[in-house]
């Protein structure tokens, strides 16, 4: 089964992920879609100082968002903020140093955040890693951590600021690589995995935002819950995670203007809220969250599991 999702996984992939799948996608958009005014609406990116995340953030500040960008790094934040500030003739663009790999780290910026008062109509969950190595942070496998906690704390503790907010979004930057894994709620540190794996570990990362994107719009009907596929985009994160891959697909690759094509369109198509809540979007478009035969869906009950594990870990990490 893992080969047969693999094989079917990379085919479709070829087809519908890369530049030249991009290339026929776009022949569909409407580009009146972004032609938007963002003047009244505040929306937070995190992993903003690079990649598809970067693109998204001057895209928007372009448009005249108030910009909150979530950065690990604090000279790589401002060397962006600066950037996106000159290049968007914008100065409501602020900076955030959290490092989302942190789970205490996260819930203080985002507790501190809502107490503020301050608007948020949409949350882009951008920032993500690859390690390829097993590593821990506080307990908990790096990736998981990053990827999965991180995302689940900050959203969470921000649905209450996003529910009195106009139109309130929340976008989920996944990846067509879940379409390869089944939700495993039983093993979230990975500790059963013999030889770790990180592209895999990431897979599973990315099928969980899946899961929690589906139960947050389930729980929390007032806010609009989107996940997303970049498709295979030359972003540093690839250069960095995926080095052979990329020297492969060099050619194949999007561009980063590319891969953030979807999160713009998300964060500025007016009539989002009438397509079906929890989503997964590619090229602009709803799409299935499940390859055909793979065996890939899982239970309410055991997403209901997962979702209480996050839970779990939200209450230790925020006491």
């Amino acid at each position: 089964m893992s080969l047969y999702r693999n094989v079917v996984w990379f085919s479709k992939g070829m087809l519908e992920y890369t530049k030249a799948g991009y290339e026929s996608a776009s022949k569909a958009f409407n580009p009146l879609d972004l032609e938007v005014d963002l003047t009244k609406r505040a929306i937070m990116v995190t992993g903003a100082n690079a990649g598809i995340g970067r693109t998204t953030a001057l895209e928007v500040a372009k448009r005249g968002a108030t910009l909150y960008m979530v950065c690990r790094s604090k000279e790589r934040g401002e060397e962006a903020q600066k950037d996106i500030m000159e290049k968007s003739n914008n100065k409501n663009v602020f900076l955030h140093i959290v490092d989302m790999s942190q789970p205490r780290q996260v819930y203080k910026f985002a507790k501190e955040f809502a107490e503020s008062q301050k608007p948020l109509n949409v949350l882009v969950n951008n920032a993500g890693c690859m390690i390829n190595e097993r590593q821990t942070i506080e307990g908990l496998e790096a990736n998981f951590s990053t990827n999965t906690l991180g995302t689940h704390i900050l959203t969470k503790t921000l649905i209450p600021v996003l529910e009195k907010a106009e139109k309130p979004r929340v976008i989920i930057v996944s990846s067509g690589g879940m379409l390869v894994q089944k939700l495993n709620s039983t093993d979230l540190n990975n500790e059963k995995m013999t030889k770790f794996d990180g592209t895999m570990v990431y897979a599973q990362n990315k099928r969980q935002q899946i899961v929690m994107t589906d139960y947050y719009a389930r729980n929390y009907p007032k806010i609009y819950f989107g996940s997303m596929h970049p498709g295979w985009s030359d972003t540093p994160g690839v250069q960095t995670s995926l080095p052979s891959f990329r020297e492969k697909m060099i050619n194949k690759l999007r561009t980063q203007e590319q891969g953030a094509d979807t999160m713009v369109w998300m964060c500025c198509y007016p009539d989002l809220e009438k397509l079906p809540n929890g989503a997964f979007f590619q090229d602009r478009t709803p799409v299935a969250k499940h390859l055909p035969l793979a065996w890939t869906h899982s239970s309410l009950e055991e997403e209901v599991a997962f979702m209480n594990k996050l839970d779990e870990l939200y209450a230790k990490f925020s006491s």
